[in-house]
């Protein structure tokens, strides 16, 4: 179990003791909105419309399949989108840098990586999303920015914001940090121009979004697709270093695997050995674990 579904799904001892500091981290969140609504610090706009792909809670909600199928229906419609990110686990310095494909994610981060290859659109990683904004635009080709995260980053003006709930934890204990698993109030969704809610019981004012695998591949031969439940009644490793594991696995059951679970904290660096099991049954991780895992010995 890991942090999160211990201590922040629901009340516990932990969220009772941090609750003075969760007060706290709600006023400087309160009084940091209020300077940038009143205009004591500064937000920038950009010369082409920017989207901000976000949410309100730590871990893992569904953020970047969206920004990726958001990206292929902009380009679609005969737009030119682009996609900035903050680059969460690379190692990369603070300029703005360009993704490429053939970019590592120890260096760039996981997901910028992985919205590069499958979206095919330009990404620039940066901690300052606006001045990856304004990189974005002086290199690449780009009518349209998608923001991958940043919800909370007021330096960027934006147009749209999109913020995307987990249907299964919803809001958790309804703390901010550190007592729970909020960023900003739940009344933050007030503001915002669209809720989606990836898998979970429906809700009215919300989009639904599922997430539903279409095929498998390996690691070093990645055209080469067979389908999700080839490993049916077969007993598998799965492998994932996601903020939200358990959905993951619970796909891979639902698919008929015998599964072998290994969870580690969200963006995780693997090494080799992490992927090696002595009974060499099959290694099964997500897209987007897989581009940290290229350069690794086959299992």
């Amino acid at each position: 179990m890991n942090f999160y579904d211990r201590y922040w799904s629901k009340a516990s001892i932990v969220s009772y003791l941090l609750w003075p500091l969760s007060r706290l981290f709600a006023v400087l969140v309160w009084c940091r909105y209020q300077a940038y609504r009143v205009g004591l610090k500064d937000s920038a706009t950009l010369p082409v419309p920017v989207v901000v792909v976000g949410n309100i809670t730590v871990g893992g909600t569904g953020k970047t399949p969206l920004v990726i199928a958001l990206v292929k229906l902009l380009r679609a419609a005969g737009f030119q989108p682009g996609v900035i990110s903050r680059g969460y686990g690379g190692s990369h310095s603070g300029s703005p840098q360009l993704v490429s494909a053939s970019s590592r994610a120890q260096e760039v981060g996981d997901e910028p990586l992985l919205i590069a290859r499958s979206a095919q659109c330009p990404v620039v990683v940066c901690a300052d999303r606006l001045e990856a904004g304004r990189h974005l635009l002086a290199n690449c080709e780009v009518n349209v920015i998608v923001s991958d995260d940043g919800l909370q980053h007021y330096r960027l003006a934006r147009d749209i914001e999109i913020c995307v709930i987990d249907g299964e934890r919803q809001f958790g204990n309804g703390q901010l940090l550190p007592a729970g698993p909020l960023r900003e109030p739940v009344s933050r969704l007030d503001r915002v121009s669209l809720i989606v809610q990836n898998g979970g019981e429906p809700v009215d004012d919300r989009y639904a979004m599922i997430l539903q695998p279409t095929f498998m591949s390996r690691i070093q031969d990645p055209e080469v697709r067979i389908p999700p439940d080839s490993f049916s009644g077969r007993q598998v490793h799965g492998v994932a270093g996601i903020g939200h594991p358990n959905r993951f696995f619970a796909t891979l059951r639902s698919l008929g695997m015998q599964l072998i679970p290994h969870a580690f904290p969200d963006h995780h660096q693997f090494v080799a050995k992490e992927i090696q099991f002595f009974d060499k049954a099959p290694v099964v991780m997500t897209e987007k674990d897989a581009v940290k895992c290229a350069d690794l010995t086959d299992p």
